[in-house]
């Protein structure tokens, strides 16, 4: 059971991430069409699985992770990695299940996430890698406001081949409020 409601969007609930979570984790991250999304190369163990909740529950890190769920259940998770609370930046990013794909919860979270981000944590920019080939979640960054800034030639090597990274941004002052 996915742990207490952080924060809610429009068809999903942002939620704490437990220890119980560590095999819809791991059995989803290690999913080939989940994985092909990401710039995970190597499988995950459980045991390292559980350690990186473990790590992300201990509070040890100013990073941000929550279990994107839709009536209770967990179809995915999000994040703020690489926080730096000094210069109020983090870098996005998140995963689905495929029977969760295209039904708008990436963008529902993501919205909400970097509302949380400018409004509560006060950061200044957010920003979110995706691979050149990756239009779902390009699209989930363009609904939300992000624009995309460049790419980062050759900049990740995956499946035999090096690949293209876009690098896409939000400034605090470009988020929309709803107004």
């Amino acid at each position: 059971m996915p742990g207490p409601a952080f924060l809610r969007g429009e068809t999903v609930t942002l939620r704490t991430v437990e220890g119980e979570d560590v095999e819809f984790l791991q059995e989803t991250v290690n999913s080939p069409d989940v994985r092909h999304g990401l710039s995970a190369t190597e499988p995950i163990s459980e045991q390292a699985e559980r350690e990186w909740v473990e790590s992300v529950t201990s509070g040890e890190t100013d990073d941000v992770h929550l279990l994107i769920c839709v009536d209770g259940e967990a179809v995915g998770i999000i994040g703020l990695n690489d926080v730096t609370d000094r210069i109020g930046m983090a870098e996005l990013g998140y995963w689905l299940t495929p029977d969760a794909w295209g039904n708008g919860y990436a963008t529902d979270a993501a919205q909400r996430l970097t509302e949380y981000a400018f409004q509560e944590r006060r950061f200044h920019r957010v920003y979110a890698k995706v691979f050149v080939g990756n239009e779902g979640s390009q699209r989930v960054l363009e609904k939300t406001g992000f624009q995309r800034e460049g790419t980062l030639r050759d900049h990740w090597f995956r499946d035999g081949c090096y690949e293209d990274v876009y690098i896409y941004g939000l400034l605090e002052g470009e988020l929309d409020h709803g107004e």
